[in-house]
């Protein structure tokens, strides 16, 4: 029913005369055990991965809020209460979901979703930004944006891509799994957008970070903004931009990935008098980073009975709870 993947083997094709004149198969892929592959529930044992809360409301809820601090004109700090909040969100989303029909029993198994989200929102005038960073059991990091009212905005997170990347992997090639896969991560983009300034233009000159939407650079402490120290003063000579051109080594170097993401807004009268809201985002996920799913043994929702909603007396019907 299942095939694995043939490897190890090379073969050489004359393509002149269409055949084979040479086949090697001299390497012995190592073929990973069945533990611990098991995902139904009835079949898994202890140790159990966690339970999953249900869905946290806040204030009520068991999160919590962080005071932060800005700067007034003359530079003087100024605290900011409740800047940052942290709590659990569930959306209905589904964490992993199996059916082997094929099986005796028709075996189903699904895992809801429920994250950690780490929340601020930075006001720029008069436009709102919702700055999400949302923590999956998988291991994955997600952060998305939501911008209210108008105009455009150019969001950097941290090689040089001058293309709208699919996926962009990053691996460790001195650690390696039990099968032989260089750990790593890989970047999901959202939606990119590029400037619409002229090379010339001073503010391009100053985000010069936008010219791509990839950047990868060797760790320098002292290179934190991709727009310079003082974004309103620089002229060019401390960005992102000129950082690269300096063409400096990143293999088997503690690297710095930059993604750069934006939303162009058209408006329209349905913005008026307030904008809803235009997300954008990116994802970081696992490759090859666990030995197999790290959310396999969560355990799984509490099913219940639950009266059907038309008034009627009816048979009740089977609703998941996520809990």
């Amino acid at each position: 029913m299942f095939l694995r993947p043939i490897e190890g083997i090379t073969i050489v094709v004359d393509i002149e005369e269409m055949k084979v004149t040479q086949y090697n198969d001299r390497e012995v892929a190592p073929i990973p055990k069945s533990e611990p592959t098991e995902y139904r529930w009835s079949k898994l044992k202890p140790p159990f991965g966690p339970r999953l809360n249900s869905v946290t409301t806040l204030p009520t809820g068991p999160g919590f809020k962080i005071d932060g601090n800005t700067v007034n004109q003359d530079g003087a700090p100024i605290q900011t209460p409740n800047a940052i909040c942290i709590f659990e969100r569930h959306t209905g989303d589904v964490m992993w979901r199996h059916t082997e029909a094929e099986m005796p029993g028709d075996v189903r198994e699904v895992r809801p979703e429920v994250s950690l989200v780490v929340r601020m929102v930075a006001t720029v005038g008069n436009y709102d930004y919702v700055i999400d960073w949302e923590f999956k059991p998988s291991g994955s990091i997600k952060l998305g944006t939501v911008e209210k009212e108008t105009a455009k905005t150019e969001f950097e997170a941290r090689l040089k891509l001058d293309t709208k990347p699919m996926e962009f992997a990053m691996v460790n090639p001195n650690k390696k799994t039990k099968i032989g896969h260089p750990v790593g991560y890989r970047l999901l983009p959202g939606l990119v957008v590029g400037p619409l300034l002229t090379d010339d233009d001073y503010p391009q000159i100053r985000a010069g970070f936008t010219d791509y939407n990839i950047w990868v650079t060797p760790y320098n402490k002292s290179e934190k903004y991709s727009g310079g120290n003082y974004v309103d003063q620089s002229h060019g000579d401390d960005t992102l931009l000129q950082w690269t051109d300096g063409n400096r080594e990143i293999e088997n170097k503690d690297i710095v990935l930059w993604y750069t993401m934006g939303i162009h807004h058209a408006p329209c009268q349905e913005d008026f008098p307030v904008m809803p809201t235009v997300s954008g985002g990116f994802e970081l996920r696992p490759t090859n980073f666990f030995e197999y799913n790290p959310v396999l043994k969560v355990i799984p929702p509490k099913h219940v009975q639950w009266p059907n909603c038309t008034g009627k007396h009816q048979p009740v019907s089977t609703l998941n709870i996520w809990w």
